[in-house]
């Protein structure tokens, strides 16, 4: 596989694993890694990247819509509250994972994220934390030396394991890690590399004292 992924359309240099599909092409160019510090949205991603597990990402971004719908628009509180019923009703979605742990360590979850928010306001002040509040830019110039995961992500992934999260093992939270901007993975030969270096300064910039 080349180290670089032109796209045809508009000659656009992109990294590799988005390959040729619309969808994971559309979620590299405007998602992956950009800085979120909304709860809902980053709840979202803490519980895809633990569906994924096992499976392809492109899988769960296929997904995903059903996802929003079965999951009350990944509104905390609302999947905090799910009941067996609703355990039910999930496990018989054919549009999402039916891995009864997986659906379970969701709502188990949700309960673990409204006890962060108690403690730590939100949701985004917990995990950028583990970053020292500043998005980590990298500068990788082939697919094989991106990591699976990171001391960060260890300290993260240990830390919600011993507030009951599940789904939540170093390589599951880098991935969220990258995902949701706290580290740069774009190759520096992508176009997205240097936008998402503009972002991570912004929000950089925005914690003078982290």
């Amino acid at each position: 596989m080349p180290d670089t992924l032109i796209s045809p359309e508009v000659s656009r240099i992109r990294c590799p694993w988005c390959g040729s599909d619309p969808l994971y092409r559309d979620y590299h160019d405007r998602e992956w890694g950009v800085p979120v510090d909304d709860d809902r949205r980053l709840f979202e991603m803490l519980v895809l990247e633990g569906a994924q597990a096992g499976l392809s990402w492109l899988t769960i971004l296929k997904k995903r819509e059903r996802y929003r719908l079965a999951f009350a628009g990944f509104a905390i509180d609302r999947v905090a509250a799910f009941t067996d019923a609703d355990r039910q009703r999930l496990i018989t979605d054919a549009g999402i994972v039916r891995n009864r742990l997986k659906i379970d360590s969701a709502i188990r979850n949700a309960r673990g994220v409204l006890a962060i928010q108690e403690e730590f306001g939100s949701l985004a002040a917990y995990l950028w934390r583990f970053v020292d509040n500043r998005p980590l830019d990298n500068a990788w110039r082939t697919l094989a030396e991106i990591p699976a995961r990171s001391g960060a992500s260890d300290a993260m992934s240990r830390d919600l394991k011993q507030r009951g999260f599940n789904f939540v093992g170093s390589t599951i939270c880098y991935a969220l890690m990258q995902s949701v901007g706290m580290v740069n993975d774009h190759l520096v030969d992508c176009f997205r590399y240097e936008e998402t270096r503009e972002m991570s300064a912004a929000r950089s910039a925005a914690w003078p004292n982290s």
